[in-house]
């Protein structure tokens, strides 16, 4: 089942659509970007973006994505993605263009006060270890780092290491 539609005071995270083709291929084809994810290939394919939406929008695909949309605030349409799978590992990334606005964490928080409300126990992440911007979000935001690892990047043609980190909702 995907996404439902979650708003914040600047974003509508919403779920992918066939328009966003666009916006996607442009900001994941920013070596800068794919650089820091483990999925995004670079050069970014043609049809890579086309994929994507169609395996976010299939019925029975286990990762919820999300479109960081911000025109709401008359801003673009898709900002970067967030997405959470069906584990509860949490991923994003935001265009290079709106790095430094708070965007990714405003739609961080959303997503982490969805989960928990919807009954998730545990949220992980990773980083690579030469991502301090997304670290530092990750742990401002209460995720606790967990350790090191390696993970392969696509982009990157291999393993890269990682810090680790895990979220469990707060009970008062």
């Amino acid at each position: 089942m995907g996404p439902h539609v979650i708003e914040t005071e600047r974003l509508t995270l919403r779920p992918l659509r066939a328009s966003d083709a666009g916006l996607i291929s442009l900001y994941a084809g920013d070596a800068r970007v794919a650089k820091m994810t483990t999925r995004i290939p670079h050069p970014y394919p043609p049809g890579a973006a086309e994929t994507l939406i169609g395996r976010a929008t299939r019925p029975d695909s286990d990762e919820q994505i999300w479109a960081m949309d911000a025109t709401k605030i008359e801003g673009s349409e898709l900002l970067g993605l967030i997405a959470v799978r069906g584990d509860g590992e949490v991923g994003y990334w935001v265009g290079a263009p709106f790095w430094k606005t708070g965007y990714a964490r405003e739609a961080l928080e959303a997503v982490i006060a969805d989960q928990f409300a919807a009954g998730r126990e545990v949220l992980t992440a990773s980083v690579f270890q030469d991502n301090e911007p997304s670290a530092k979000l990750l742990t401002s935001v209460g995720f606790r780092y967990t350790g090191v690892g390696e993970t392969v990047s696509v982009s990157r043609g291999g393993t890269v290491p990682t810090w680790t980190y895990e979220l469990r909702p707060t009970h008062d």
